[in-house]
């Protein structure tokens, strides 16, 4: 290609971007599937108070910490993958207005489905704890310890923020046909 063709070619194109503004970020956001969050059924009184459901005690995690947990063995790559929201997410568990207890009942039936579904990845959202008595995340704090304590769970991390931020996680399960767990 000549030189003079070149600058021709530069010089349309200067033409034909003149009105353009620019994007204010450099990078464009991956295309996901979007999944509506499906609602849980409310679980009355009776089914909250039956049965032996530990609450564990919480640490001190406030609403903008980021969230990040990876079990020994996970590649780095996956684990940036999860962070960045590149895994695709078969499910969505709400957990926003529900009560310590019937998160977790929520949880373990989510969990147990996921596995009976050979789903990977979860995208729960539990809120920033903005609505609770004390301003601080319960839900949070509370899912970050039960997440941490199931074998079926490699990894975990706080969510984009187009998927919410801090108020929500991306968790990565165990493949159980590749492992043979259930």
């Amino acid at each position: 290609m000549s030189r003079d063709k070149k600058q021709s070619d530069n010089k349309l194109f200067q033409d034909a971007m003149s009105g353009i503004t620019p994007i204010s970020q450099d990078r464009a956001a991956p295309f996901h599937r979007k999944i509506s969050p499906h609602p849980q059924p409310q679980l009355d009184e009776r089914d909250e108070l039956e049965g032996d459901i530990d609450i564990t005690e919480a640490s001190d995690i406030k609403a903008g910490d980021v969230l990040q947990f990876s079990r020994s063995g996970v590649q780095d790559r996956l684990a940036k993958d999860l962070r960045r929201g590149r895994i695709e997410v078969g499910m969505v568990l709400d957990l926003h207005g529900l009560t310590v207890r019937c998160a977790k009942k929520q949880l373990e039936q989510c969990l147990t489905e996921c596995r009976a579904q050979d789903i990977r990845c979860i995208h729960i959202i539990h809120g920033k704890g903005f609505g609770s008595a004390a301003q601080q995340p319960v839900l949070k704090q509370q899912l970050n310890i039960w997440l941490q304590q199931k074998k079926s769970v490699l990894a975990f991390c706080s969510a984009t923020q187009r998927d919410g931020g801090t108020g929500a996680v991306y968790v990565l399960l165990r493949n159980p046909k590749k492992h043979g767990q259930g």
